[in-house]
């Protein structure tokens, strides 16, 4: 469906948004897919799945599988991401709600269902796996000896470490009894065929969602220089097990993957260049930097910022009009703030567009915008914001330092008080950090 697009000489963060919205468009399930999906094979078809886009993928599956085919299984998706179901689509794929990024006890009670599952299949059946961003956290079963709570701490401490998406799913995959290749290892002898929605920069299966379908190349080794690396403390029961290799993933000569296969149905990349082509039809000239980009958010926002001035200032090293377009995941480390300090409150994207405005200085035409493609920005119920070039002139004006909103971490407490929240609702699908700069 194409959209006409607002004039971004007039309406520039509507115009931004617009391209959000086409980013969007381009990772929906539905539209991605019926070209990956296997024929039905000689016994059951059995889908499993975890994700952010959970639920979408799964009632695409339902639209698209035959009605004559035999299909059950059990999908679990973060709390109020399940879609509205289409009428007249028949469910016949069981799909729960559970915590996400910090897991709880219906995660673990998903997962435990999940690898039941799996028990009495041959090599009749196929087992059709659905994975996307979130579902690291979503599929959530603990190693022997490890808590939920102690879990729940782990997740809680790589998240505010700064650790990237990489590091954060090494750690969780020796820490699991599902991810990390397990699941599909638990699936033979029958045959699995996992349908996945990118979610981190590179498009690598084994991270997405810490690869429960796929074998691991990582080791025991690099998840204990990881948790050394970040200060994060584990039961010295789990940590011998580490030392010892015994919490050690299946790896790729594994002989239970053979036959399988992996589709990335909708990545990052994909979608940037809907936006892309949203833009250019719009008459702006698009210009991708990259959709693996990481580290510190607002260092991230601070060299798109220079990058920004460059060209307003100087046409160069494009041309105006233009939008300067980027994706991948960045990480934001919380600062530890004083005893009775309230803590600040905000995800990536909004950290993104602080740092940015803090360097753009009120730049004379241009505007940004960066929102996560989920519709969340961390825990909060935005999906980023915008910044134009009276940001920080209108947050002066209401007594907001943009300095001290860094310091805390707060973007959210910022942008809400300016409104200039974006704000979605969840989205259904997930390929990560979304960022549009407009330069007229």
């Amino acid at each position: 469906m194409t959209m006409t697009a607002p004039d971004p000489r007039t309406q520039p963060h509507r115009f931004l948004e617009h391209l959000y919205q086409a980013a969007v468009r381009r990772a929906l399930p539905l539209h991605n897919t019926a070209a990956f999906l296997p024929p039905p094979p000689k016994g059951r078809t059995l889908v499993l799945g975890a994700g952010k886009a959970g639920g979408a993928m799964a009632q695409a599956v339902e639209a698209l599988w035959p009605a004559h085919a035999p299909l059950s299984g059990l999908v679990v998706t973060r709390y109020h991401h399940v879609p509205p179901r289409p009428a007249g689509l028949p469910q016949r794929i069981e799909v729960v709600e559970a915590s996400h990024p910090v897991p709880d006890a219906a995660g673990l009670q998903a997962a435990q269902r999940i690898l039941a599952l799996t028990q009495g299949l041959t090599a009749d059946d196929l087992v059709l796996c659905l994975i996307s961003g979130g579902g690291s956290a979503l599929l959530t079963l603990p190693a022997e000896g490890l808590s939920l709570e102690d879990k729940q701490r782990i997740n809680r401490e790589l998240l505010l470490s700064g650790a990237h998406i990489g590091e954060m799913n090494c750690v969780r995959k020796h820490l699991s009894r599902i991810k990390g290749g397990r699941l599909a290892a638990a699936c033979a002898p029958a045959r699995v065929v996992t349908l996945t929605i990118s979610d981190v920069p590179g498009d690598d299966p084994s991270v997405i969602a810490s690869g429960p379908t796929v074998p691991d190349a990582t080791t025991c080794a690099d998840a204990i220089a990881i948790l050394q690396r970040y200060g994060i403390a584990v039961p010295g029961a789990i940590m011998s097990l580490l030392e010892q290799g015994a919490l050690e993933t299946p790896k790729p000569a594994d002989p239970r993957f053979a036959g399988h296969a992996v589709h990335l149905i909708a990545t990052p990349q994909q979608s940037l260049e809907a936006a892309a082509a949203a833009a250019l039809a719009a008459g702006v000239t698009p210009h991708i930097l990259s959709d693996e980009m990481e580290g510190e958010s607002r260092e991230v926002g601070k060299v798109h910022a220079a990058l920004a001035r460059a060209v307003a200032r100087r046409g160069q090293p494009f041309a105006k009009p233009c939008v300067i377009l980027s994706g991948g995941e960045t990480t934001v480390t919380v600062k530890k703030q004083p005893e009775g300090t309230p803590r600040g409150r905000g995800g990536r994207a909004g950290e993104f567009c602080l740092g940015l405005a803090q360097a753009l200085q009120g730049e004379p035409g241009v505007w940004a915008l960066a929102a996560d493609t989920d519709g969340i920005d961390g825990v909060e119920d935005n999906a980023g914001a915008c910044v134009g070039p009276e940001t920080l002139a209108r947050a002066r004006a209401l007594g907001m330092k943009v300095e001290e909103h860094l310091d805390r971490n707060d973007a959210y407490g910022y942008f809400r008080l300016l409104d200039d929240l974006v704000i979605t609702g969840p989205t259904h699908t997930n390929v990560n950090d979304f960022r549009a700069i407009l330069v007229i």
